[in-house]
C-alpha cells in the first residue's frame, strides 16, 4: 500500500461519494453537519463542506497528536490509518499524517455522530480497520530497547520524537529500556519473557538486533523464542541494514508506521560456529577488503556511512589481497537459475507466521547439519584455494546500508544465502566501476562476479597474523569458522511478508 497521504480534495471525490454504484452503503457515513466518510478501494474518502470562514477548522495540538475538529475533503491511504474509536456520540480517526518527505506525525480526526448513523457505525469501524491493518496484528505487544550510543547517539531523542507518539496513536503496548554497555541486549534477550511481547524494537543500527538474537539463541527454547518474537529496528544508527530490507528507508517516522503495520514473516538465520562458540547472524560474514572497510574505520563512525566509504577507497588503493581456503556447499551457482527461482519465490503467496510462533514449542536450536568447523569439510561441498582474493561477502540480506544493494537475489526464507567471491587482482578502476555498479543496480549482472547460493560454506585464513572478519557488523576472532544457513528459524516484521524492499535481479 501506499505511504502517502494527500490533503488535496480528489477532483471525481464528491461525485464517487455520491454515486451509489461505486459503494456499498455500508461502507458509508455521515458525520457531523456536512461531511460524508466512505471506504474507497484502497483509502478512506472524504468529503466535507467546509464553512468558508477558516476559522470553522481548526487544528490543536494535544500529547503530541493533532486534532483537527473538521476536515476539508482529503484521501487517506488506509495504510495510513492508526487506530479508530467510536462512542455513542462521536467518532475518532488516527492516522499518520505526511509533513514533510518521508517525515510522518500521528494526527487525529473526531467527528459528532448523527443518531441516523449509528447502528452501522460500529460495523462500519471494525470494516476500516480490517482494510487498514489487513493480515497485520493489530495493537502490539512492543519491547523497546534503545542503544543510546549507537550511530551519532541520537537514538533517544529520535525514538521519543518519531517513533514514540505513532506507537501510542496506534495503540501498541511498549514496554522501554535503555541499555547501558556492550553485550547488554543479549542478557535482555536471554531473560525476556516470550509470552509478554510480540516483537522487539531495537533503536539503534544492527549491533542491538545481532546481541538480542544471540540472547535469544542461549534460551533452552531458542528455536521457540526465535519464531514467537519478532526482531525488528527502528534505524538510529550507521548502516541501518534491517530497517532498509525490512522497509525500504531510513526515516525513523515511516519505519515506525511500518512496524505498526508489519506482517509477521519467517526469517533465514545462520549459525557460525569457530572454535568452541556458536553465534547467529541474521545479515552477513565476510572477509576481506569489505570488513577492514567496516571494522578498520570504527574510530571513524562520526563520519556516518562515509566511513565505510573511505576505507574502501584507501584499501584499494593498496591492492591488499587475503588468502584463504574456502569450502561451500552449493545449491545454485548460475545466474539464469538464480533470477528464476527469485521470481518465482516473488510471485508464490507469503506464508505469514502465525502469532505464537507455530510448532517449535519447547525446542533448542536446531542441529548442526553440517557439523562446525573444526570436523571434516563434507564430500558433497566445493573447494577453492586463492592467494589473491579480494573479498569474501555472503549474506541473507539484500541491502548492506543505504543505496547498497550487495545480494539483489537475497531472500527472507529460501534457505539459502548468497555467497560472492571477488578477486584482488582486478585493478583499481575495475573494482571502482563494481562498486558504482552496486549502487546502480547493475552489480548481479557483471560478468567477473560470480554469485553463488549456498546452504553453507567454511572459511580459513592463510599467511596472516591477523585481520578482520565481520558478521553482522560485528568483529569475531581472525581463525577459521563455519557457516549454515538455518531456513525460517527467525521471525521479522516486515512490509510485503516475504521480500526484501530492495531491486531484484531481475
Amino acid at each position: 500500500m501506499s505511504t502517502e497521504s494527500s490533503t488535496q480534495k480528489s477532483p471525481l471525490l464528491a461525485d464517487t461519494l455520491t454515486d451509489s454504484d461505486n459503494f456499498n452503503s455500508n461502507f458509508v457515513i455521515k458525520v457531523g453537519k456536512n461531511v460524508t466518510l466512505a471506504l474507497g478501494a484502497d483509502a478512506l474518502l472524504i468529503h466535507a463542506i467546509v464553512d468558508a470562514d477558516p476559522k470553522v477548522v481548526k487544528n490543536i495540538q494535544c500529547c503530541g497528536l493533532w486534532t483537527t475538529e473538521s476536515s476539508p475533503s482529503q484521501e487517506i491511504p488506509f495504510y495510513n490509518i492508526l487506530a479508530v474509536e467510536a462512542s455513542e456520540s462521536t467518532l475518532s480517526i488516527k492516522y499518520a499524517k505526511l509533513l514533510l518527505k518521508e517525515d510522518y506525525s500521528p494526527s487525529t480526526l473526531q467527528y459528532i455522530l448523527n443518531g441516523g448513523e449509528a447502528t452501522k457505525v460500529e460495523s462500519w469501524v471494525e470494516r476500516l480497520l480490517e482494510l487498514a491493518y489487513g493480515d497485520a496484528q493489530r495493537n502490539k505487544r512492543l519491547r523497546v530497547l534503545i542503544n543510546p550510543y549507537g550511530g551519532k547517539g541520537y537514538a533517544t531523542d529520535l525514538y521519543a520524537q518519531y517513533a514514540a507518539p505513532m506507537f501510542e496513536a496506534a495503540g501498541c503496548k511498549i514496554d522501554l529500556e535503555t541499555t547501558t554497555h556492550s553485550g547488554h541486549a543479549i542478557d535482555l534477550g536471554e531473560n525476556i519473557d516470550v509470552d509478554a511481547y510480540d516483537a522487539v524494537v531495537c533503536c539503534s543500527g544492527d549491533g542491538l538486533p545481532y546481541e538480542v538474537l544471540n540472547g535469544l539463541a542461549k534460551k533452552p527454547n531458542a528455536s521457540e523464542a526465535l519464531t514467537k518474537l519478532a526482531i525488528t529496528m527502528l534505524p538510529c544508527g550507521s548502516g541501518n541494514a534491517l530497517a532498509w530490507n525490512l522497509y525500504g528507508t531510513n526515516s525513523v517516522s515511516l519505519v515506525a508506521l511500518a512496524i505498526i503495520k508489519g506482517l509477521r514473516t519467517p526469517l533465514d538465520l545462520a549459525s557460525i560456529s569457530q572454535g568452541n562458540t556458536r553465534t547467529l547472524s541474521f545479515l552477513s560474514q565476510s572477509y576481506g577488503i569489505i570488513a577492514e572497510s567496516d571494522l578498520g574505520t570504527d574510530h571513524l563512525r562520526w563520519m556516518g556511512a562515509a566511513r565505510f566509504t573511505y576505507g574502501f577507497l584507501v584499501r584499494l588503493i593498496a591492492q591488499k589481497t587475503y588468502p584463504c581456503d574456502v569450502a561451500f556447499k552449493v545449491e545454485m551457482d548460475q545466474k539464469k537459475d538464480i533470477k528464476e527461482h527469485y521470481l518465482a519465490y516473488k510471485n508464490k503467496k507469503p506464508e505469514l507466521r502465525p502469532v505464537g510462533g507455530g510448532d517449535q514449542v519447547g525446542k533448542g536450536l536446531p542441529p548442526l547439519k553440517y557439523g562446525t568447523v573444526d570436523d571434516e569439510v563434507p564430500s558433497d561441498w566445493e573447494k577453492v584455494s586463492t592467494d589473491t582474493i579480494g573479498n569474501l561477502y555472503a549474506g541473507n540480506m539484500a541491502i548492506m546500508s543505504a543505496d547498497v544493494n550487495f545480494f539483489p537475489a537475497s531472500l527472507p526464507g529460501d534457505g539459502m544465502m548468497d555467497l560472492v567471491m571477488i578477486d584482488g587482482t582486478i585493478g583499481r578502476m575495475k573494482s571502482l566501476s563494481m562498486m558504482t555498479a552496486v549502487e546502480k543496480g547493475q552489480f548481479f549482472d557483471i560478468p567477473e562476479v560470480e554469485v553463488r547460493k549456498v546452504s553453507g560454506y567454511r572459511l580459513i585464513p592463510r599467511n596472516q597474523g591477523d585481520g578482520y572478519i565481520s558478521v553482522d557488523g560485528e568483529r569475531i576472532p581472525f581463525s577459521p569458522f563455519q557457516v549454515e544457513i538455518h531456513q525460517g528459524l527467525g521471525t521479522a516484521l516486515s512490509k510485503s511478508g516475504h521480500l526484501y524492499e530492495a531491486r531484484g535481479p531481475c
